[in-house]
């Protein structure tokens, strides 16, 4: 860590290092909530015997989410046939599934992805989970996995990210010391895997949301080996690149370990690459 960081502010650094493993190790990391919005989403969409009347209700109650939903149904990414002026339309236009994982990203964004004086980076950070759970959605549809569950698991895999920001500023402020952007990036980097398992255990979603943020680094070390860790370890790639985070060619991507891990073929990764252009207007619609 030491070598990584001798750009910045080593000291303060390490300080603000060392404060944050206490609170992680003495559980006293303040964790957010997940949105009741969200929670609700969550539960209503994995009922069976849900209706579409129930969700399109359910969203109504924010109208702040209602608002953005409706918004994000009529941009150029979803391509209404006609302007979607009520939330019983966006329900038919998009169906139950689409229409809950668009009101579950909204409330988790207004809910999680907001730190004060920080909105670029946490912009960049948004964008580019967006990015991760839409190609995970795409990813898992070409190797038919739980298309559902990939999307969730690729849209959560870094959201340690901003609770760790968040924990970093309020330590730097009882430290009295300012960190250039390189420090928080940093510990960012380091904690955000543990801190995000935390928070989805916290927020009881399913076991395998936890086991990609644990385990897309490295999808071999998970102890019950499945294809979500795998999936999302391929998202986050195709995502940073999308993002110009990375800058593979498409020779590159086809030859990571992961996509012969996941038994995709050369025609599975030309489709995948096909998909940037509409994954990156779906991901700018949503970006508040």
């Amino acid at each position: 860590m030491a070598e990584a960081l001798a750009s910045v502010e080593l000291e303060q650094v390490e300080h603000i290092h060392a404060a944050l493993v206490d609170r992680i190790t003495k559980d006293e990391l303040k964790l957010p909530l997940l949105p009741q919005v969200a929670t609700e989403v969550l539960n209503l969409t994995s009922d069976p015997d849900a209706d579409m009347a129930k969700l399109a209700t359910l969203i109504q109650q924010d109208q702040a989410i209602a608002g953005q939903v409706l918004k994000i149904a009529n941009s150029a990414a979803y391509a209404p046939r006609s302007p979607i002026v009520s939330m019983q339309q966006a329900v038919s236009w998009l169906g139950m599934k689409m229409l809950g994982e668009l009101a579950l990203t909204v409330s988790i964004e207004s809910g999680v992805f907001r730190v004060q004086g920080y909105e670029p980076e946490i912009t960049s950070l948004w964008r580019h989970a967006l990015a991760s759970g839409l190609y995970a959605k795409e990813i898992a549809r070409q190797g038919r996995h739980n298309v559902e569950g990939a999307f969730l698991s690729g849209l959560l895999h870094t959201i340690g990210k901003p609770v760790v920001l968040q924990a970093v500023l309020e330590i730097q402020q009882s430290l009295g010391v300012t960190l250039e952007w390189n420090g928080f990036s940093m510990l960012l980097e380091v904690h955000h895997v543990p801190v995000g398992a935390s928070v989805v255990e916290k927020w009881k979603l399913p076991p395998q949301v936890k086991e990609a943020i644990l385990y897309f680094r490295d999808y071999t070390q998970s102890p019950n080996p499945s294809p979500v860790a795998m999936v999302t370890c391929l998202a986050d790639c195709m995502a940073s690149n999308l993002l110009g985070l990375n800058s593979l060619d498409a020779a590159e991507l086809e030859s990571l370990p992961v996509v012969e891990a996941l038994n995709l073929y050369s025609d599975d990764m030309d489709d995948l690459q096909a998909q940037g252009e509409k994954i990156l207007q779906a991901v700018d619609a949503m970006v508040v």
